[in-house]
């Protein structure tokens, strides 16, 4: 049986952990390796989106960066109680025109007790911003452990 550490129930350094693991895999814009996290039926909402299945999140992955250009992530806890995680998050991204959006949103993530997830509803709005402010400049892929996170870029 697939097994991703770490468990729940989690405590804040465990939630945390999940998180951080959640946001470099997000960076990585590897669907396959992104989908390895959810189970075999994991369900989704992404904005208006209902997804089931880890075909279907690599699918809807493959679609989200293929418009999605440059993306950049940061991911931060608020809150968790026994196998439920919610977090923030924002990311930076532009278009094939060049126009740049930072993204604002919140997760609700639900574990099996394997660690794998389950259910993600995701609420997601997006900013237009001009590329002056832009605040994620970290090479494509994770980001650095010495860059602020939302709460100290006042996010």
């Amino acid at each position: 049986m697939e097994s991703r550490p770490p468990l729940p129930p989690f405590t804040f350094d465990t939630a945390c952990q999940k998180v951080r693991a959640a946001e470099d895999a997000w960076n990585s814009r590897d669907p396959v390796r992104v989908s390895l996290a959810y189970t075999q039926d994991s369900a989704w909402r992404n904005r208006a989106e209902f997804l089931s299945g880890r075909e279907a999140i690599i699918a809807f992955l493959k679609r989200k960066w293929a418009h999605e250009l440059g993306y950049r992530l940061i991911k931060e806890l608020w809150a968790f109680c026994g196998n439920r995680i919610a977090v923030r998050f924002a990311y930076e991204w532009h278009d094939d025109s060049g126009n740049w959006f930072r993204s604002y949103g919140n997760e609700n993530w639900e574990f099996a007790a394997n660690g794998l997830m389950q259910r993600r509803n995701a609420s997601i709005n997006d900013l237009p911003i001009a590329e002056a402010e832009r605040k994620y400049h970290w090479a494509l892929g994770c980001r650095p452990s010495d860059h602020p996170s939302l709460s100290e870029l006042g996010l």
